[in-house]
């Protein structure tokens, strides 16, 4: 048994990275399914500005299409991380959150997407996330040096076009566009309606 998470909201953010870097290219629905419900609250559901929604049953595959869209790795970290403590869940709002993507395609591309994070978790040993709320102010694509020497102008051009969206990958956002088009995006596989949306990601420009 593990032992209790009390009070310890940006330790189980690091958890979360930590178990995200353990994934490996033959992590299967059942390593998603083991990392959403080890993380979330069996309610929790997703949400981005764009008007997509998608139940708890669909966030492991939102996370695994992130890594089918080129990145090889994924975290977040975070800069004095304020927490307030209510009867039933504890609150971590921090103004200074960065989610870094390490991308291998076209080359090798680190993405820094800088937001506000504010999550609420359970007040109880499990301390799985309830909601999440990332509001992006900016993202950052970062290439090493050496891939502009020596001077190409063509090779240049194809360096300064972007690889995401407001550091959302192609894959992620076509995964989401198309599950928020089917008939059976807010409803959970027993057939029951899914609760309000609880994730929102907040981007400044429509995607």
């Amino acid at each position: 048994r593990h032992a209790p998470y009390f009070g310890q909201p940006d330790y189980r953010v690091y958890e979360l990275n930590k178990r995200l870097q353990q994934r490996t290219e033959d992590s299967d629905n059942l390593w998603w399914d083991a990392f959403a419900t080890e993380f979330f609250e069996d309610d929790a559901t997703l949400t981005l500005t764009f008007l997509i929604t998608i139940g708890r049953t669909l966030i492991p595959r939102y996370f695994r299409s992130i890594y089918e869209g080129g990145v090889s790795e994924l975290y977040y970290t975070m800069r004095q991380p304020k927490e307030s403590f209510h009867n039933t869940s504890i609150t971590l709002d921090c103004d200074h959150c960065t989610m870094v993507t390490h991308h291998g395609k076209p080359m090798f591309t680190k993405v820094c997407t800088e937001g506000r994070l504010i999550l609420e978790f359970t007040f109880d040993d499990l301390m799985r996330i309830k909601t999440w709320h990332l509001a992006v102010r900016a993202h950052r694509e970062l290439i090493p040096r050496a891939a502009v020497h020596p001077p190409d102008h063509a090779a240049l051009d194809a360096l300064a076009k972007n690889i995401t969206r407001q550091g959302i990958t192609n894959s992620t956002l076509n995964y989401l566009r198309n599950r928020s088009r089917a008939p059976d995006a807010d409803v959970s596989p027993d057939g029951k309606q899914l609760p309000p949306p609880i994730w929102i990601l907040k981007t400044p420009e429509a995607l």
